[in-house]
């Protein structure tokens, strides 16, 4: 499918402000992007670098008073991610080398605190994606599901212990048990084209049968319509922006995501 996903920020600040932003999604594994749009108001110089978890990153200070951020993608995604029930548990020895750091505890994902649990989620299911999908399941059903009610960020074991959060924390508790059993987890942060309402979203991948595979506990399926801009061990790594100094004032920001018609060729995504 084509979608057209856009994004608006505007801020207000009382002095010059740096800023690191994190919005711009790359080609990529299910993500083919044919146009974009990335306008700063006022235009101040900026700097891209690519951050340790591949991420495009913009660095830049902007001025005081009013300051927005502007972006508008068009890109071809699937139209549903990719299952595979059985895929197996690959052992820690044969993980590629890239992969290794999603399988340690994290400021937001204390896996090491999960290890009785997750076992026990996942008792009598075959190792790896099995036990990727019971874990699932069981955020799913025991955690509320609360879109719009989450301003501070919290770790697994909080939202373990108040038994609801919204997707970036059901997310954190996925990546927590995953890491738990030895899988390596991420959490990834992007747009969902059906989201109600609509904002940008969070999720998390799991690392079996020598690749990552997309997990939602959010959702009841896993229809596609994603356009992953950010991945990061957890919530800590893939803000969207971070501002250093006196705090800012964010004065709105609109998320949009919509199908739009593609070109006549053969679609790129499989």
């Amino acid at each position: 499918m084509w979608l057209n996903a856009s994004c608006l920020i505007e801020f207000q600040m009382s002095v010059p402000t740096p800023f690191l932003l994190m919005l711009r999604p790359r080609s990529g594994c299910q993500q083919w992007i044919t146009r974009e749009e990335y306008i700063l108001s006022p235009g101040v110089p900026a700097v891209e670098f690519t951050d340790s978890f591949g991420n495009l990153c913009q660095r830049l200070v902007a001025p005081a008073g009013s300051f927005s951020v502007s972006t508008s993608v068009d890109i071809e995604t699937a139209e549903f991610c990719d299952t595979a029930p059985g895929a197996p548990f690959i052992e820690v020895q044969h993980l590629p080398d890239d992969v290794l750091p999603f399988l340690y505890p994290s400021r937001f994902c204390e896996s090491d605190r999960f290890t009785e649990m997750a076992a026990a989620i996942t008792a009598g299911r075959l190792l790896g994606y099995d036990q990727c999908d019971a874990i699932v399941n069981y955020i799913r059903d025991s955690i509320q599901y609360t879109p719009g009610l989450g301003q501070q960020i919290i770790s697994a074991s909080e939202v373990n212990q108040l038994g609801q959060g919204v997707c970036r924390d059901m997310a954190h508790f996925g990546i927590a048990c995953c890491r738990a059993l030895s899988i390596p987890a991420r959490m990834v942060v992007g747009y969902l084209e059906s989201l109600e309402p609509m904002d940008l979203h969070a999720w998390f991948e799991a690392y079996v049968g020598n690749r990552w595979y997309t997990f939602d506990p959010t959702r009841l399926d896993l229809k596609g319509g994603r356009i992953a801009i950010a991945f990061g061990r957890d919530a800590a790594d893939v803000a969207i922006y971070t501002q250093f100094g006196d705090p800012v004032e964010l004065l709105n920001m609109n998320v949009q995501v919509h199908r739009i018609p593609g070109p006549t060729h053969q679609s790129r995504i499989q």
